[in-house]
C-alpha cells in the first residue's frame, strides 16, 4: 500500500450489497477469494492505498458475514446497510447519507472488481479534478462486451449516458466500450442527481448509471478514462471470471517477485498469494504454492510439488514435495520429499524432516533428524537427535493428548513406539522394535524385546491345506538333510 498524505477531499464508497447469483454459491460473491484475499478485501486494500479521509462500504446480502470481513480487512471502514430499495444508485445514496457534510470527491468502487491498483485510481481522480468534471468514469474496450453496461458517447466523444445490457437497443448493444463500475463524482452534484433517479427500467432498480445523463442535463461535464488494460477493470460475476481474475493476479504477483530477485522456474505452475513475503535469492520450483502469510528467507529452495500455508522458511532451507501449514522451518534445514507438516511444527536450524514423515505440534531441535516413515505428534525433541525409521510418538490415549520429551543427542532404533507421556533422557539410546512406556534415564539403553521363541510345525498343524503349509512340508527333507550334514 502506498505511503501518502491523507486526502481530506476524497471519500471512497465500496459497493458490496449484491447477491451475485451467477456465482451459484452459498458464499457471498465479494467473499470469494483470489490470491489469498477476498474480492472485497482487494478492493479495500486498494482504497486504503489512496489514503482517503473516509471509506464507506454498503452491504445487504449475507450482511453479517460481509460486514465482518470488511471490518477485518479495513477496521476504519464504516459499514452501511442498504434498505429494500434495490440498485447501485440507492446504495451510493445511503453511503452519502453516512457522509453527511462531506463536500469533496466521492470515488465509487465495486466490491467485485479486485484487480485495480491504487496508482490507476489515483490517476483517475487526478484526471477528474483536472477536467473539473461532475463525474468521471473508468471504461474499458472489449471484443465481447456481453453482460456489461455500455458507454454511449456523442459524436464529439463526450459521454452522454450509460445503458445497461438489458435496457440497450441493438445499436447500443453493439458498442464495445463498457462501464467498469468505477466512478469519481463531486459530492454535491451527485446528491442532487441521485434524488432524481427512479426505478423505471427492466430491473426495477435505482441505477447509479442514470446519474450520468442527469449530470449532463444539469450542465456538468462528464468524462471517461479508458483503462489501458481492460482485463484489470473487469468485475467478477461467475466462477469462470473468478479463476480468470485469479490467474491474472497471480501472474502479476509472480512477476513482481521475479523482479525483486526471486527465481520462479515455472511461473505457469507457481502460485503466490499477495499476502506472502519472499526474500531475494529464493528459488521456487514447479508446481509450488506459497499461500497466505508464508514467509521465505534468502537462499531457500522450495519445491517442486510443495504447498506451504502460513509457514516460515529460514535461510538456505530446502523444502521438497511437502505439504505444510503453520509450520516453522529453520535455517539450513531440509524437509521432504513427501513430508506432511501440520500446525505447530517447529524444525530447528540444520534439522531434517524426511521422507513420509508427519509432524504435528512438535519442536525438533537444532541438528536433529526424523529421517523417514515416522509420525511425531505433541513432542519436544532436543538437539542432535536421530530417530530411527518408523518412529512413532503415540500421543493419544483415546481421551487426552499427551507429550513426549526427548533430550539432546538421543538415538533411537528402528521401529520404536514412544507411548506418551514419556521422557527420554539426554544421550539415551533405544533398541530396534522397542515400545517405550516408561521414562528412560540419561545415558541408558532401553530395550523391550522378549527372547525369540520358535514353535516348530505350527503352520502345518494350524493352517493345514494352505499353500504355506505345503511349502513348509516340502522344505522339511531339505532342512533335515542340512541338519544332518552339519552334524
Amino acid at each position: 500500500m502506498s505511503s501518502v498524505i491523507v486526502n481530506s477531499q476524497l471519500a471512497v464508497v465500496v459497493l458490496a450489497a449484491g447477491q451475485g447469483t451467477r456465482m451459484k454459491s452459498r458464499t457471498p460473491k465479494v467473499l470469494h477469494s483470489i490470491g489469498g484475499r477476498s474480492l472485497v478485501g482487494h478492493v479495500l486494500d486498494t482504497a486504503e492505498g489512496l489514503a482517503p479521509t473516509e471509506i464507506v462500504a454498503v452491504v445487504r446480502h449475507e450482511r453479517d458475514a460481509v460486514a465482518a470481513a470488511i471490518v477485518a480487512a479495513s477496521p476504519r471502514t464504516r459499514v452501511v446497510d442498504q434498505d429494500e430499495v434495490p440498485g447501485t444508485g440507492r446504495a451510493v445514496q445511503q453511503a452519502l447519507d453516512a457522509l453527511d457534510g462531506f463536500d469533496g470527491d466521492v470515488l465509487v468502487l465495486s466490491g467485485d472488481v479486485p484487480l485495480l491498483e491504487s496508482d490507476t485510481l489515483a490517476a483517475l481522480v487526478a484526471e477528474h479534478r483536472q477536467a473539473d468534471a461532475g463525474a468521471t468514469l473508468l471504461s474499458a474496450v472489449l471484443d465481447d462486451a456481453t453482460g456489461y453496461g455500455r458507454v454511449i458517447r456523442a459524436d464529439a466523444g463526450e459521454v452522454v449516458r450509460i445503458v445497461e445490457q438489458k435496457d440497450a437497443t441493438p445499436a447500443e448493444a453493439a458498442v464495445t466500450e463498457i462501464n467498469a463500475g468505477v466512478y469519481v463524482f463531486r459530492a454535491g452534484p451527485l446528491r442532487t442527481a441521485l434524488a432524481q433517479v427512479g426505478t423505471d427500467n427492466a430491473q426495477g432498480e435505482m441505477y447509479l448509471t442514470d446519474v450520468i445523463a442527469l449530470l449532463r442535463a444539469a450542465g456538468h461535464a462528464v468524462a471517461a478514462s479508458v483503462a489501458p488494460d481492460a482485463l484489470v477493470a473487469l468485475g467478477v460475476n461467475d466462477r469462470v471470471q473468478l479463476s480468470e481474475a485469479g490467474a491474472l493476479l497471480n501472474a502479476r504477483t509472480v512477476r513482481r517477485w521475479q523482479l525483486a530477485g526471486v527465481t520462479v522456474q515455472d511461473p505457469a505452475s507457481t502460485w503466490i498469494d499477495v499476502t506472502a513475503d519472499l526474500a531475494a535469492d529464493v528459488t521456487l520450483l514447479p508446481n509450488t504454492h506459497i499461500l497466505r502469510a508464508t514467509t521465505i528467507a534468502a537462499g531457500a529452495v522450495v519445491g517442486p510439488d510443495t504447498t506451504l500455508v502460513d509457514c516460515e522458511v529460514g535461510e538456505d532451507a530446502t523444502v521438497r514435495r511437502t505439504d505444510g501449514t503453520l509450520a516453522v522451518i529453520g535455517a539450513g534445514a531440509t524437509v521432504g520429499p513427501f513430508s506432511y507438516l501440520r500446525p505447530g511444527t517447529v524444525l530447528g536450524a540444520r534439522g531434517k524432516i524426511g521422507t513420509f514423515v508427519e509432524t504435528k505440534n512438535s519442536t525438533i531441535g537444532e541438528g536433529s533428524k526424523v529421517p523417514h516413515l515416522s509420525y511425531i505428534g505433541d513432542t519436544t525433541i532436543g538437539t542432535g537427535v536421530n530417530l530411527g525409521a518408523g518412529a512413532i510418538t503415540a500421543n493419544y490415549d483415546d481421551i487426552t493428548k499427551h507429550r513426549t520429551e526427548i533430550g539432546d543427542e538421543v538415538h533411537t532404533g528402528s521401529h520404536n513406539v514412544l507411548v506418551a507421556p514419556v521422557k527420554i533422557g539426554d544421550g539415551a539410546k533405544t533398541g530396534a522394535g522397542a515400545v517405550i512406556r516408561k521414562d528412560v534415564p540419561a545415558g541408558a539403553l532401553a530395550l523391550s524385546v522378549a527372547p525369540q521363541r520358535n514353535i516348530e510345525g505350527w503352520v502345518e498343524k494350524n493352517r493345514a491345506g494352505t499353500a504355506a503349509a505345503d511349502a513348509a512340508a516340502r522344505s522339511r527333507p531339505a532342512q533335515k538333510a542340512d541338519d544332518g550334514s552339519q552334524g
